[in-house]
């Protein structure tokens, strides 16, 4: 993972502590990692994209709004990477 990729992880890692709610701790996640699995609701999935949209800047279009984006943490880092400069 390059230092970019790096950053986009660490970002939305502290996303997932703060909204996600999850049950498992963020820090014994793998990047494939089932979200859904480790406590994601839909819920706090609604707010772990508002908090990557103010993160990041950018807006999740509506091809993006669905359960496999917020699946795991490497399908969050792909769907920001695509849609910022870093993509």
């Amino acid at each position: 993972m390059n230092d970019l990729s790096t950053d986009l992880r660490s970002t939305i890692c502290t996303a997932l502590v703060e909204h996600g709610h999850l049950a498992t701790p963020v820090d014994a996640l793998t990047d494939d990692s089932d979200l859904y699995e480790a406590g994601l609701t839909s819920h706090a999935s609604v707010n772990l994209m508002l908090a990557i949209e103010d993160a990041f800047e950018i807006e999740f279009p509506e091809a993006l709004l669905q359960r496999r984006t917020f699946s795991s943490i490497a399908c969050l880092v792909e769907a920001v990477s695509s849609l910022t400069d870093a993509g």
